[in-house]
């Protein structure tokens, strides 16, 4: 055995043995790897045969039974993203998210100048989707906005209108420069 799967081992048993206890639920063989930080651990379902990339840092409204993070099976999360569920976010089946992804169903009220931002209530957006067998590329931020199943929404790319399924979109705020044609199956300039 090399390093690379003494460490993956490591986690896969710390995920199964240390966390099964914690988390709200975690399938078989799925492994949080070296995370930052885990808040409202109770309130994140994680399916089968799923990765949480190092230094990730899953967040949910621990004062809240309501909070819901809900990661499906065979999904992939890079390292460094930042998963925020004050309400309910959830990510289907087969998605593959890369490194320093930042989805949130929230942000910080700044309507009271004098005070600092830090000190403000969060405020709820809607509630985030991502769908099946979706990718989400570096850097991508999705801020209370769902996406649909079997998108490609670019690097670097600002998420915060819904973005329909088979589609592909770019830029901050993103928009959909691609869709697939499932009458010529092609995928088709926008």
């Amino acid at each position: 055995m090399n390093i690379n799967s003494v460490t993956r081992t490591v986690y896969l048993l710390y995920t199964q043995i240390i966390l099964r206890r914690e988390l709200k639920q975690i399938g078989k063989k799925s492994i949080v790897f070296a995370p930052m930080q885990l808040d409202g651990i109770h309130n994140i379902s994680i399916g089968e045969c799923s990765f949480v990339g190092e230094k990730a840092w899953l967040y949910t409204n621990k004062e809240s039974e309501k909070s819901d993070l809900r990661i499906g099976k065979n999904v992939t999360i890079g390292h460094f993203a930042h998963i925020v569920a004050w309400e309910n976010v959830s990510i289907e089946d087969y998605v593959l998210i890369a490194d320093k992804v930042f989805i949130s169903d929230c942000t910080h009220e700044y309507e009271a100048i004098h005070t600092p931002i830090g000190l403000q209530n969060i405020k709820a957006l809607e509630k985030v989707k991502i769908g099946m067998g979706s990718w989400i590329g570096e850097n991508a931020c999705i801020i209370g906005a769902s996406v649909g199943k079997h998108c490609v929404i670019a690097a670097n790319s600002v998420v915060t209108h819904n973005i329909p399924d088979y589609c592909v979109a770019v830029g901050a705020p993103a928009k959909v420069i691609k869709r697939f044609n499932l009458k010529t199956q092609k995928w088709e300039r926008v």
